[in-house]
């Protein structure tokens, strides 16, 4: 059966090109697929910094010259405020945390904004905390990709890379609330368009009470 394609179909095939010249460029500096685990982004990290990309999902992430290695961490702002880390935290993943680099970029959207670089023994008190009072008081269970806020890291980090524009994390924090309206807007209008009821709004105060 024939598939009806979208309106920007044609527009996207003429995109494809310079899309798959990223990914080859992408691949010979260890980045197997720009659209899994921020690759794309990562591949921004490691030219900004002049960095080697490591292959592989278990390893850190990049080398530099002197054969140091680190942990390249991005947010995309427009998203959320914090960096996401691992989703399985236990003291082996802290232990080799503690013995690598780290650099935090920040984005907006796919626009890289700032990269900033902590210092392993700034970031060991988070780890130390995490595994003190979250994975020995959770029975030793491993910890679901804890974060680390943007704000700590602009406030113990070096800037190492800024792309010329003003940068203000408020700006961002109205960019994710006009961003959640805009996203029950359009979910709203494909349910009317749909026929189906908009969902009703939890009541308040006495009345909504159960």
């Amino acid at each position: 059966m024939a598939t009806r394609r979208h309106k920007e179909w044609q527009r996207l095939q003429q995109l494809l090109p310079a899309v798959l010249e990223y990914q080859k460029l992408a691949t010979e500096h260890g980045i197997n697929d720009i659209f899994q685990d921020n690759g794309g982004k990562i591949l921004q990290m490691l030219f900004a910094l002049d960095l080697q990309g490591l292959p592989g999902r278990e390893g850190n992430d990049a080398v530099d010259a002197d054969g140091v290695e680190y942990e390249l961490k991005s947010v995309n702002i427009a998203l959320t405020p914090n960096f996401s880390t691992h989703h399985h935290i236990n003291p082996t993943i802290l232990a080799k945390y503690k013995q690598v680099g780290w650099y935090f970029a920040v984005f907006q959207d796919i626009e890289m904004r700032r990269i900033y670089h902590v210092r392993t023994d700034e970031l060991a008190a988070i780890f130390d905390q995490w595994e003190r009072k979250k994975w020995h008081a959770d029975g030793r269970k491993d910890i679901n990709n804890p974060k680390i806020p943007l704000a700590f890291v602009m406030a113990h980090g070096t800037e190492v890379y800024e792309d010329g524009k003003p940068f203000d994390p408020s700006d961002a924090a109205k960019l994710r609330a006009a961003r959640k309206r805009e996203t029950a807007r359009i979910k709203a209008e494909a349910e009317e368009r749909a026929g189906r009821p908009p969902l009703l709004k939890t009541l308040r105060g006495p009345l909504g009470k159960r």
